[in-house]
């Protein structure tokens, strides 16, 4: 016996060829999975024993995965079976995929692996955790990433595509998410020395796409593609924000699931990969390793509270059997915190309503055209730059401003607490709106003192996770509670946004902050990045919190003049 047999577990071992054979194995290519016929005793025995693979009389069936083979491979060595001579070949390989799986969750179980992905395909450092990270996903081609928001999932994701070279790869995304992936993938990724090759899917009707490495679709299109993704031959699937599967039924989670049946590597991210039922677990793994967990009825049986119940009994336990198999990795900030800075920046691209931002810019092009033609004094030009100035911004604010809402959603469905800031009341006016579910309290210039103090003291206490905050209204405000700092907008001032960040990392926080800048791809947002020294989707801003000088008021003044150049040098363009 070789030393590779010798360390595997004893139920996977060769299964003795003498005795009394008590049935036949063979394998249904139609439902994908074996099917044992025999003898009562031993279709009786697997039914007690694997209560998922009930049929009828003399007959139980099996999924087709590598933990369900090694489980037949032990049922065997107590009722050996004939396997058809049809079959034999591909028991062979499944059961040799069955090992080599056990093989590599018991090396990882025993060492925690620290792996970098090949030079030359990956730009940018891995913290030491994410190097675990990416560890624990090539170890586990099927598997759920939970860490919590802020530790870099998207970027061990993409390390792991970076190592195992595993394209045409799909990444299905929430909506609001898909333009930061486009931007991390360009940023990161290296393929044969050049940026990877990303079509983005738009429509929910099919169409023939162009050759990529990378493709883009999110959740919402998933029904429309549902019969042409499975058949375009995508070697990994990663699910960002996998949560929206958890309710099974529905045609994005059918759609996610047979795509998910015909790729080697299927990857989910989330930090909250449930919300309210423990057993929304099992649609979610589902996904991710089809019957895992056995089929929902047994599922519910055995780990809830009965049948159909979907409150998990012991989740400690369930826990751990997924950790144990390789089914989930979840890091916390606080087991990590060593390795974090006190505040980190991540600079972000969301969408923008392209529609809502041009005819919120035509009285603004207007005064463009007016600063050109009519040369006004130095006096009159500064107020029309003014007002041109504050225009854009606030178109760019308005335009972006339900992405920006949906992103700090996600944050909070995360339980972070959240301080975000604006600018412009226009702005938000559309928070307000679109976050009303989340009761969110407000601080922008237009309270009393009286509701100024009331709304410090409902999200110190408790009463809500979001905070809205004007960028100049800040000072002086402690509101250390937050985990999250989020911009919807910016400021020319670094000052500005430092002192904005200031009200949450105060003296004696004992987290680390995330600070995020969302920028939109049009408007001021660019200019205004290069003025605060941002550069988007820095790795070494998002784990290692280099901040930028800081500038004083006559440098914003000049940056925001220059803005105003370029503008009219785009207008005389056009």
């Amino acid at each position: 016996m070789t030393d590779e047999m010798n360390r595997l577990p004893g139920y996977m071992r060769d299964v003795p060829q003498t005795g009394h054979v008590y049935g036949t194995l063979s394998y249904n290519r139609r439902s994908k999975c074996w099917t044992i016929k025999g003898e009562p005793c031993v279709t009786e025995m697997a039914k007690r024993l694997f209560p998922g693979s009930e049929r009828k009389r003399g007959e139980a069936r099996f999924t087709a995965n590598r933990r369900i083979i090694g489980e037949v491979n032990w049922l065997m060595m107590r009722y050996p079976l004939e396997i058809a001579a049809r079959d034999r070949a591909l028991w062979e390989k499944s059961l040799e995929a069955a090992r080599e799986h056990a093989l590599r969750r018991e090396a990882a179980l025993r060492l925690p692996l620290r792996s970098n992905p090949p030079e030359g395909t990956f730009e940018g450092t891995l913290r030491e955790f994410q190097k675990e990270g990416l560890s624990f996903l090539l170890a586990n081609e099927r598997t759920l990433l939970a860490d919590e928001m802020g530790l870099g999932k998207t970027v061990q994701a993409l390390a792991c595509l970076a190592a195992t070279g595993d394209m045409p790869a799909l990444l299905v995304v929430p909506p609001h998410l898909m333009r930061n992936w486009e931007s991390e993938a360009r940023r990161f990724l290296r393929i044969n020395g050049r940026e990877p090759r990303i079509c983005v899917i738009r429509g929910l009707k099919p169409y023939s796409l162009p050759d990529a490495d990378l493709y883009i679709i999110h959740y919402l299109l998933l029904r429309g593609w549902k019969k042409a993704l499975p058949e375009m031959g995508f070697r990994a699937v990663i699910f960002d924000e996998v949560q929206e599967l958890r309710h099974a039924g529905t045609e994005k989670y059918s759609a996610a699931s047979l795509l998910a049946e015909r790729c080697e590597r299927v990857i989910g991210l989330s930090g909250t990969p449930i919300y309210n039922r423990g057993a929304e677990i099992w649609n979610v793994i589902n996904i991710l390793d089809f019957h895992c967990l056995g089929d929902w009825e047994s599922f519910t049986r055995e780990w809830c509270d009965g049948y159909g119940n979907h409150i998990v009994r012991d989740p400690a336990l369930l826990g751990a059997h997924l950790r144990r198999e390789g089914l989930i990795l979840r890091r916390t900030k606080q087991e990590v915190l060593t390795e974090l800075p006190p505040k980190r920046k991540l600079v972000q691209e969301i969408d923008s309503d392209d529609k809502i931002y041009r005819e919120l810019m035509r009285p603004v092009m207007e005064m463009l055209g007016s600063l050109k033609a009519l040369h006004p004094d130095a006096k009159e030009r500064a107020l029309l730059e003014e007002r041109i100035s504050t225009g854009e911004r606030q178109a760019t604010g308005v335009a972006k401003a339900p992405f920006v809402a949906a992103f700090v959603r996600a944050l909070l469905d995360s339980d972070e607490k959240v301080l975000l800031f604006a600018h412009h009341h226009a702005v938000m006016d559309v928070y307000k709106k679109e976050l009303a579910a989340y009761k969110p309290a407000f601080i922008t210039g237009r309270e009393s003192t009286v509701q100024k103090d009331a709304s410090v003291a409902r999200f110190m206490g408790g009463q809500t996770n979001l905070c809205v905050i004007s960028l100049r209204s800040a000072a002086g405000l402690n509101l250390q509670r937050a985990s999250c700092v989020v911009f919807g907008e910016l400021d020319w001032s670094p000052a500005v946004h430092s002192q904005a960040e200031d009200r949450a990392h105060r003296m004696g926080q004992q987290d680390s902050i995330l600070c995020y800048y969302l920028v939109a791809p049009q408007g001021s947002d660019r200019d205004m990045q290069d003025a605060l020294g941002l550069k988007v989707s820095q790795f070494v801003q998002l784990m290692g919190d280099k901040a930028p000088d800081m500038e004083n008021i006559q440098d914003a003044q000049r940056a925001a003049k220059r803005h105003i150049e370029r503008m009219l040098e785009r207008y005389d363009s056009k």
